[in-house]
């Protein structure tokens, strides 16, 4: 089952990022977006009741009317990986981002992971960020044209650690 996250999950979230990437700086992360109020939504895959995945949404700041999300990070607790966790997570997001506004979705993945989902390189060819340039910066149109001119992004500061 695949939900939004409630105040009494954060505990078993945390646990869950960390063990996906063998480090607290991505659990750390998602701390700090919560605590600056700097999330736009978060979704969790539940199974048996334990939390076996969780994705997070933050909203960037562009020079746009439009509303941008920066997707990250994605965590799938070990033992779950490559069982489709991930896939129905992304997918479920993508769907609440278009519900919540959002024009366009950027991430800084894994180049082979996210193009599953659409995004890519090219389309974040006219958006700079600190992340420009770096093979694993990706986007998303979810409108059309949301990403055909030159746009500036800025991060939430709990991106800066």
């Amino acid at each position: 089952m695949i939900r939004h996250v409630t105040p009494a999950d954060q505990a078993a979230i945390r646990a869950v990022v960390h063990a996906a990437f063998g480090q607290a700086d991505e659990a750390d992360l998602v701390e700090r977006l919560r605590s600056a109020g700097d999330v736009m939504f978060e979704l969790v895959e539940e199974d048996g009741g334990e939390i076996v995945g969780h994705i997070l949404y933050s909203r960037l700041w562009a020079d746009s009317i439009n509303l941008f999300a920066a997707l990250a990070p994605l965590a799938v607790r070990p033992d779950r990986q490559r069982s489709g966790v991930g896939k129905r997570l992304t997918a479920a997001s993508l769907e609440t981002a278009k519900e919540f506004g959002v024009h366009a979705v950027i991430v800084l993945g894994h180049p082979e992971y996210y193009p599953k989902f659409g995004f890519s390189t090219e389309a974040s060819a006219k958006v700079k960020s600190p992340y420009s340039g770096n093979p694993a910066f990706m986007a998303l149109a979810l409108e059309d044209g949301a990403l055909d001119e030159a746009l500036l992004v800025a991060y939430p500061n709990a991106f800066n650690g």
